[in-house]
């Protein structure tokens, strides 16, 4: 029951006019006081910061900051209550809310007699800080290490053995079909798709080879030889060992390289999996252009790339781009194309991925829910609370559609524009 004057009664009469009405949520305020439906999501503010930091960084990256701290909590399934707080911000279409002049002096006002004004509260210790000039090869490294190094047996808790960290392809509704399953048909489809089952032999290159999943696999089932490159140190010291555990030394080989430092090139095949949207706008087309130098003439190309919808943010978001993926940037995928059509590369096929990476997510956040304690002990509770945030809402926004994956394959076409692209898609897909 709401009481006059408690700290959750006023909240609820000062938010009324910026959320168009009754709170989404049942609120939980620091002094023990609530309001708002009985039936609705439970959040508590367990402390004044968590409005000061509301204040400071209104939206999505303060909301952030308070939920990863523990300043901010929600009581049961997290996705449950995003999607509902999602869906009444769609209905109330409260993306166009402005609040008055006069509601945000009550604001400020309320606000200060609850001891929630002062100067901004120092970022969380899980907060990504990377400097520099934006997308130079130092900077770039610093924001990949920030996310990929966090722990290489940290991800093993949370991926498939084959360590894919992306979206699998899912080839049966099956109850004994899983994530193994599909992040196993994902690699075939990739490996199909760039010719590597026309010969054994074939040098393929790996741009972006995380903890080696594609680079092994080709090597392995493919006969391929392979070279992958990361800037993670992790991940190259991580593939190195199952390199040297699965006695492939001799046909896999894994660089501290970034994409404009290849050499050896060019390869039979190239393939670059989720790394597209680190490379930032300006450097896309450099990119591009490097796939198109590091494959042979009739070679093809394979990308596989997050997507947004036009006029929606580029980014990851407030919070991805400032807790997990810094600078990272996505566009229509017909945006894409089009870049990667300008370095050379003929676009032959786009294959929209969207609805496998719902369910690949979604198994990633059951297993990180299932080992819960584990994750705490391993990396802290700030962290675990950042990783959960990033699944439940990373699989909201591609099952809502605000972001797309596309598999996009291209060919380098020879000088009498001959590729060795099959005259059916049906033979390799």
């Amino acid at each position: 029951m709401t009481t006059t004057g408690t700290v959750a009664a006023r909240l609820e009469s000062l938010l009324r006019p910026v959320v168009g009405g009754e709170l989404p949520v049942r609120l939980t305020a620091w002094d023990g006081s609530t309001a708002g439906p009985v039936d609705a999501p439970a959040v508590t503010l367990r402390s004044p910061d968590a409005l000061r930091r509301l204040l400071w960084s209104p939206g999505e990256l303060g909301a952030a900051q308070a939920y990863v701290t523990g300043e901010l909590d929600v009581e049961g399934d997290l996705n449950e209550a995003l999607t509902h707080v999602w869906e009444v911000v769609r209905t109330r279409q409260l993306s166009a809310v402005r609040p008055s002049p006069r509601a945000l002096v009550d604001l400020v006002r309320t606000a200060s007699s609850l001891g929630a004004i002062g100067r901004p509260l120092p970022p969380p210790a899980s907060q990504a800080v990377v400097t520099g000039r934006l997308h130079s090869l130092m900077r770039d490294r610093a924001a990949i290490s920030h996310h990929y190094d966090l722990s290489n047996d940290f991800y093993e808790l949370v991926l498939d053995p084959q360590m894919a960290y992306s979206s699998g392809y899912w080839m049966s509704d099956a109850p004994d079909y899983g994530l193994v399953d599909a992040q196993r048909d994902k690699l075939d489809l990739v490996c199909r798709k760039i010719g590597l089952d026309a010969r054994p032999g074939m040098r393929f290159l790996d741009v972006g080879c995380g903890w080696g999943s594609l680079s092994l696999h080709a090597a392995e089932h493919f006969d391929a030889q392979v070279v992958g490159v990361t800037i993670s140190r992790e991940q190259k010291a991580f593939v190195d060992k199952r390199i040297a555990d699965r006695g492939l030394a001799d046909r896999v080989e894994i660089r501290i390289q970034d994409y404009r430092e290849v050499q050896g090139g060019p390869f039979d095949a190239v393939a670059s999996i989720e790394m597209g949207e680190h490379v930032g706008e300006k450097n896309y087309p450099v990119y591009a252009r490097a796939l198109f130098e590091n494959v042979v003439p009739g070679g093809r190309v394979l990308v596989q790339q997050m997507s947004r919808r036009a006029g929606d943010n580029p980014g990851g978001g407030a919070f991805i781009e400032s807790f997990i993926a810094p600078d990272m940037f996505m566009r229509p995928v017909g945006a894409t194309v089009a870049m990667i059509e300008e370095s050379g590369l003929e676009v032959r096929d786009v294959h929209a991925l969207r609805e496998h990476y719902v369910r690949t997510v979604d198994a990633w956040y059951e297993t990180f829910e299932s080992r819960w304690e584990e994750v705490v002990a391993m990396v802290g509770e700030e962290v675990a609370r950042v990783w959960r945030l990033y699944l439940v809402g990373g699989g909201m926004a591609f099952r809502d559609g605000r972001m797309g994956v596309d598999q996009i394959l291209a060919t380098r076409p020879d000088e009498h524009g001959h590729t060795t692209m099959p005259p059916t898609r049906a033979t390799y897909a």
